[in-house]
């Protein structure tokens, strides 16, 4: 396939109610939509660099930057007949996984395209839906977070995930084991905490918490393994793993017990089906993540989940859980069982609303090559 034509847009996305974690509140979320054209197929993908850097290194203008300046030019024009080649011709940029995720995105929905199935059968998915839980960020009293749990598992979400950070966190889960004693808990800190705080963390252990997830410093994976020594509750780590060397690395020194797996993070669906498959052969449990995508990477996130390891709910809610208007059709939508149907339409499995994306288009740039 020649690539003939690639745009970027800079999207802005308000969120239905302000999300706060360790690192801060948000109220919309900025993102990259990528579009690739090639032999009269179109393919999308969405690069979930944010616009601080207090999740990544990466924000929008970087990976704006990356994809303008570097990737882009290394790929347009050229007759690829893979994605791995795609990978090869870019594989000099260092770093940069949320850029390089966006485009690989696009790619893998344009092949699935032109092959005509679907992305989750591209992707080697077995399932025909996913198991899904929801994310809940840092509220302001138990009482309040007790009302928000309830209404997500009124909607039939399997699993809730809090988000804690120093002093918002003990209080919350001794709340939710009373109030909810059987529901599928766990906790994410987004790297708040140190090793000092380990009685903090035995403290939890009496809670049955379905995991802890990234606790420590989000490069860190010496000391996980020091904390998981001491606990009986799984660590999975997410901000630490950028690769399946990362991963290697974490489960030879059992940093942890499970691992989130963010496309965007590690640079893409072919670092994640590695990823996948290693932690397979090693028995560890995955998880899909989310970056409050909008339906053009949760269709992603979506057919990666449909993968056989991905045996835990993971972070990919209903559109409407962040937005009150997503830019796909079909909106996703999670069903009273607790789960989500994978797309089985050709590429991502939904039809991106154009008159939606120019709606929270902030800026727009196209790409085409030289005839």
């Amino acid at each position: 396939m020649r690539i003939e034509r690639i745009e970027l847009r800079h999207t802005k996305m308000e969120l239905v109610s302000p999300f706060t974690t360790s690192m801060g509140t948000e109220y919309d979320e900025e993102h990259i939509m990528v579009r690739v054209d090639a032999d009269g197929v179109t393919g999308w993908g969405e690069s979930v660099a944010e616009e601080t850097p207090f999740y990544s290194y990466e924000t929008v203008q970087t990976a704006w930057h990356i994809l303008q300046d570097f990737l882009i030019p290394s790929i347009l024009g050229k007759n690829l007949s893979s994605i791995d080649e795609a990978i090869q011709l870019y594989c000099r940029v260092r770093g940069h996984m949320m850029a390089k995720a966006g485009l690989e995105a696009a790619l893998w929905d344009l092949s699935a395209k032109s092959k005509n199935i679907s992305l989750s059968k591209m992707l080697g998915g077995t399932k025909s839906n996913i198991d899904v839980g929801v994310s809940i960020g840092i509220q302001n009293s138990e009482s309040e977070l007790i009302k928000k749990v309830s209404g997500y598992l009124n909607e039939g979400y399997k699993r809730i995930k809090i988000k804690i950070s120093p002093g918002n966190d003990i209080k919350y889960v001794k709340a939710l084991s009373k109030e909810f004693p059987n529901i599928l808990l766990q906790v994410d800190a987004n790297s708040a905490y140190e090793l000092k705080h380990i009685d903090l963390f035995k403290a939890m252990d009496n809670y049955k918490l379905l995991l802890i997830e990234q606790p420590l410093g989000y490069e860190d994976i010496y000391d996980h393994s020091k904390l998981q020594r001491e606990l009986k509750t799984p660590i999975c780590l997410d901000e630490s793993i950028h690769s399946l060397d990362d991963t290697r690395a974490a489960i030879e020194l059992d940093s942890c017990r499970v691992i989130n797996i963010k496309p965007g993070r590690v640079g893409g669906f072919t670092e994640s089906k590695l990823i996948h498959d290693y932690c397979a052969s090693k028995n560890i449990p995955v998880l899909c993540g989310g970056m409050l995508e909008s339906g053009i990477g949760r269709a992603g996130n979506v057919a990666l989940a449909s993968l056989p390891n991905f045996t835990l709910p993971g972070d990919i809610s209903a559109s409407k859980r962040y937005y009150k208007e997503d830019i796909v059709d079909p909106e996703f939508i999670v069903n009273k069982d607790g789960t989500m149907d994978v797309p089985t339409k050709p590429g991502i499995g939904v039809e991106v609303n154009m008159k939606n994306l120019d709606k929270v288009t902030m800026k727009k740039e196209s790409f085409k090559a030289l005839k």
